[in-house]
């Protein structure tokens, strides 16, 4: 490796991405080009917003060793972030061809899948992932949220069930895990999964208002009204929030009269 190459290299890291740029454009000129060269410098344009440059150099890098499996990674990464899912997915099946083994390169196939709809396909990757790699908690997670979205609640919980036997400390699963029990009408362990995400995120408003309405729906109106205030002291939008007022209000009528 030329000493330019490595000044470049030091540059990037630091997170000079254009005076890197300059030197690996002038490394270009001289030298005989490398996959390394022309994947630092697409990662370069990538970070100062260059897609078109950034794509070009990726694919060159990949015309160099189309067995990369970073660069498929890079490139992919690139089309995610610019909703470009058909050139994602058409990279990301040559990745699979050419890499049948690597398991990132499913996933994020996949992932695309997923954003764009093909949501059967998606199941078909995250399937032979989870054979290969049963403790695939993401591969779960996206199972799961998948399933979800198909309506099929029974394996979205499986699936999200699974995800807690290696995370349990994400509130994400335990908020997505008790919408799957609601949408499958076992609202008791709906209201367990919210009262668990907010037992790990008393800062997630979106639980207070999901439990405080299945224990209307249930009939509790202590509780429901205790979680509706906590919702409320929470910077909720002013609309919503004199709408939850109101509902509060009408709530603690009700008890009375019943009582």
């Amino acid at each position: 490796m030329s000493d330019k190459i490595k000044k470049a290299i030091e540059l990037y890291n630091k997170g000079e991405y254009e005076k890197a740029t300059d030197i690996f454009s002038s490394v270009l000129e001289t030298e005989k080009p490398t996959v390394e060269v022309y994947n630092t410098l697409g990662l370069c344009y990538k970070e100062v917003g260059n897609i078109e440059k950034a794509e070009d150099n990726f694919l060159k890098a990949l015309e160099l060793n189309p067995k990369s499996p970073e660069l498929y990674i890079n490139l992919a990464d690139l089309y995610f972030k610019t909703k470009d899912y058909g050139n994602g997915i058409e990279l990301l099946l040559q990745g699979v061809y050419e890499l049948p083994d690597n398991m990132v390169i499913r996933h994020f196939l996949a992932r695309f899948y997923m954003e764009d709809s093909r949501l059967d396909l998606a199941i078909d990757e995250l399937e032979h992932i989870l054979e290969v790699q049963p403790e695939n908690f993401d591969a779960y997670y996206d199972l799961g949220k998948v399933h979800f979205e198909l309506g099929n609640y029974a394996s979205a919980i499986e699936n999200f069930e699974n995800v807690l036997e290696f995370k349990e400390d994400n509130q994400w699963i335990y908020f997505y895990l008790a919408q799957a029990y609601e949408a499958n009408d076992e609202i008791d362990k709906a209201i367990s999964n919210y009262l668990k995400t907010i037992a790990r995120d008393d800062g997630f408003y979106q639980a207070y208002k999901k439990v405080a309405i299945l224990f209307l729906a249930r009939g509790d109106y202590e509780d429901a009204i205790e979680y509706f205030e906590d919702y409320i002291d929470m910077g909720i939008p002013e609309e919503e929030k004199s709408k939850i007022q109101a509902l509060v209000e009408r709530i603690k009528k009700k008890s009375v009269n019943e009582k």
